[in-house]
């Protein structure tokens, strides 16, 4: 059975739902988290282990404020919160609220607490009266005051017992990593949090209704959960630039057959190499490398063969890869190192294959006494009253090719949309988005041979204006602008660009120009790429700029001077 979900006024839309209510009520982030609950019930009640399941049966049964006051904490930053500090006036007087919330064990008064504990939860003043003792300058920072405490290796031990005389109350959440799972199998990630539901209440967030199955989930078992999870824990250490061994072992042990798991850890492993690229760990870094199926892993593997003196190995390599390669910036990357790789085994070097002529245009300009980019400068340059320029690098061809293939992007495929707080699909750079969805895209893309693209595009504007997308900009996109493209931009060309986003969405949806002049009297156009003194073309502007000139699409790279600077 399909339900229809939607975000309208920032809840989660229909039928187990209640729509339309807003921020008035004083407990809507309670009714939020119950509403996570109930959808886990519903969708996930077969993976619940004991205590989650236990959880959710304990907690139904609290009395409002104190499920708000639980909820209050949960949804708060860290797990240890003075009760002074929990004051709402919907919840009354939070040690009242606290006495349940002990009972059941869901919170703890009399968890014993570290120097360090203590540090996040204590005033300045606080600290003093219980360490002053310790502490040889009463006016240094709270900084150096814990490098001193810590030296003495004091046992953690309830409040009390390191100030008897405490008059307040720490309550430590005993719950939070058990509600961080649920969160995790809510939203398929930790990365979205409690606060999604207010920002999409106050507007600031619209989300797109999509019609899923209710069976439909982004975490299909246990073992997607557990995978899920450490995931995230060899995602921190790594931002940690925690021990590289430890990080490896993690992800190795990650194994999932779930597409967007298995994405997301070829992701941190690649990030892993290239970490220990960066140290010189040559032989650490192919390991992960070659474990990887990230689609740059290839490349980086000959890269770092070549760095570590196996020549023969990193050309035979190359050679395979050209043969069947993941996609352009492969070829591209390859490309460059081939030549490199022969001249060092002293064989032919192949010739590299010819480039199509790119127009340049140098400018020589005064420099603004007011701060500018360089493309405004060019910008105001060239714009002319009959030809307007418009600033619009990867916002315009992306937002117009997700206006006319809305329906096909959010289409409820199978494993595609599994909460109501999706911007896009969750298969969005899987290799096979467009085979999965192939009769859709084709009856979008074939309005560009009879001129319907036009309305539909029109009309997609106006019925989806701001709601969430991987593709539109809407902060970049007015009519006039989407009128001008409309008229002035070849459906052949904008052909040509969206077949070019559908084979590689991650890899093409970025390096497009910087600018674009419009000429609305003849229907003509022209894009500009901007580069000021010293800048140098990125390879994936480099792509669309071979790309254009192949299909003749007008295009020219712009090299910005400053006069002053001109000798």
């Amino acid at each position: 059975m399909a339900e229809s979900v939607c975000i309208t006024s920032g809840f989660l839309g229909q039928s187990s739902f209640v729509a339309n209510q807003t921020l008035a009520d004083p407990f809507y982030y309670l009714s939020n988290f119950q509403r996570v609950l109930q959808w886990l019930g519903e969708r996930y009640s077969d993976l619940l282990d004991e205590h989650e399941a236990h959880f959710i049966r304990l907690f139904g049964g609290l009395e409002q404020t104190e499920q708000a006051l639980l909820v209050r904490m949960i949804m708060r930053k860290g797990e240890l919160f003075r009760t002074s500090r929990l004051q709402y006036p919907e919840i009354g007087c939070p040690q009242r609220a606290a006495q349940a919330l002990l009972a059941a064990e869901l919170v703890d008064d009399r968890a014993p607490l570290s120097v360090a504990q203590l540090f996040d939860v204590l005033l300045k003043n606080e600290l003093l009266s219980i360490f002053k003792p310790h502490l040889d300058d009463p006016a240094a920072r709270k900084v150096q005051w814990l490098q001193v405490l810590e030296a003495l290796q004091l046992a953690p031990r309830p409040i009390e017992q390191w100030c008897p005389q405490w008059g307040d109350r720490i309550l430590a959440l005993r719950v939070g990593t058990l509600c961080d799972r649920l969160r995790l199998m809510f939203f398929g990630n930790l990365r979205q949090g409690w606060t999604e539901f207010v920002l999409a209440d106050l507007g600031v967030y619209r989300y797109e209704r999509v019609e899923f199955d209710v069976q439909s989930r982004g975490l299909r078992d246990r073992s997607d959960i557990d995978a899920a999870l450490s995931l995230h824990e060899c995602a921190l250490a790594l931002e940690a630039d925690a021990e590289s061994d430890a990080v490896m072992t993690g992800l190795l042990a990650v194994r999932s057959d779930n597409p967007w798991l298995q994405r997301r850890r070829d992701t941190l492993l690649f990030r892993l190499a290239q970490t220990c690229e960066r140290r010189k760990h040559w032989a650490q870094a192919l390991q992960i490398y070659r474990q990887c199926a990230h689609p740059q892993a290839r490349s980086r593997t000959v890269r770092v063969l070549e760095l570590n003196g196996e020549l023969a190995a990193a050309l035979d390599l190359a050679q395979q890869a050209l043969a069947a390669p993941h996609n352009a910036a492969e070829v591209q990357q390859l490309a460059r190192m081939l030549p490199r790789l022969q001249r060092g085994l002293a064989l032919p070097v192949q010739a590299r294959r010819s480039k199509p002529k790119v127009e340049r245009l140098d400018l020589h300009l005064p420099r603004d006494e007011q701060p500018m980019s360089v493309e405004r400068r060019v910008l105001q340059h060239l714009e002319q009253a009959h030809a307007p320029v418009h600033y619009v690098e990867n916002s315009l061809l992306n937002s117009l090719f997700g206006l006319l293939c809305w329906p096909a992007i959010f289409a409820a495929v199978p494993g595609a949309f599994f909460h109501p707080f999706q911007s896009g699909p969750a298969d969005l750079l899987q290799v096979d988005f467009r085979q999965r969805r192939a009769e859709l895209f084709d009856a979008c893309l074939e309005q560009l041979q009879d001129g319907r693209y036009k309305q539909s595009i029109r009309a997609c504007y106006q019925s989806k204006w701001g709601l969430q997308s991987p593709f539109v900009f809407w902060g970049a996109l007015n009519e006039g602008l989407l009128e001008l493209a409309l008229e002035c931009l070849p459906a052949e060309h904008l052909r040509h660009c969206f077949e070019r986003l559908l084979e590689d969405i991650k890899a093409n949806r970025t390096g497009m120009p910087d600018l674009i002049q419009f000429w609305p009297e003849t229907g003509q156009y022209r894009m500009i790429e901007v580069k000021g003194p010293g800048d140098r073309l990125q390879d994936n502007q480099l792509r669309w700029i071979e790309f254009c000139a192949r299909h003749g699409m007008p295009l020219q790279v712009c090299y910005v001077q400053w006069q002053d600077a001109v000798a």
